[in-house]
């Protein structure tokens, strides 16, 4: 045994350190892309909550809410408490249904004194634009709201138009205000609130 080779040679240590270095940051490249990944579930989440959201909402936000919990459907509605009420006018109300079985939460467009379909017109700054809406499912509710949403934020004044006849929407105070609250919890129960 005259001597041993080196299985470590300068060379190879060399190799190894570039490997390694050149590994690590790709890793610490990579992980600041996290968000990006792949979702390979097939699982639409366009109506995920998250627990913190959830509980946020039911133990913060729910305060300015009535509830109903509807146990047929397995979901409780809540409904803001400074929405108009009445029995002669049509009214147009949007409520905040919580699926805790799915861990979803969806908007709802709730029509009181008339029948669909109904459009909602918005004249924000003197520009007018009217939504066609004949009720649907959870997308089709969740798309409105979206569409809705910059007239809500910017203060519009909305119309109800059912047949021909046309009713002030969420016009008091008290009504945009509301109206903006729930929008805002909505958004925040599915972490968009940005």
């Amino acid at each position: 045994m005259a001597g041993r080779d080196s299985i470590l040679t300068p060379e190879l240590v060399k190799v190894l350190k570039i490997f390694i270095f050149s590994a690590l940051a790709l890793v610490l490249v990579l992980s600041f892309f996290n968000e990006y990944r792949a979702d390979n579930t097939g699982e639409d989440r366009s109506f995920k909550v998250a627990d913190s959201d959830r509980i946020y909402f039911q133990n913060v936000r729910a305060i300015n809410y009535e509830r109903e919990i509807r146990r047929d459907a397995g979901m409780t509605l809540f409904r803001h408490r400074n929405r108009l009420e009445t029995d002669t006018r049509p009214t147009l109300d949007l409520v905040i249904l919580l699926n805790p079985s799915k861990d979803e939460a969806y908007v709802y467009f709730e029509l009181a004194n008339a029948d669909w379909p109904v459009r909602i017109q918005t004249s924000l700054s003197g520009n007018q634009e009217i939504f066609d809406f004949a009720n649907g499912n959870n997308h089709a509710h969740l798309e409105l709201f979206k569409k809705l949403l910059p007239a809500i934020k910017g203060d519009a004044e909305f119309k109800l138009i059912v047949g021909e006849k046309s009713f002030p929407l969420w016009a008091g105070e008290e009504e945009k205000e509301a109206l903006k609250t729930i929008a805002e919890d909505y958004l925040r129960l599915l972490a968009k609130t940005n």
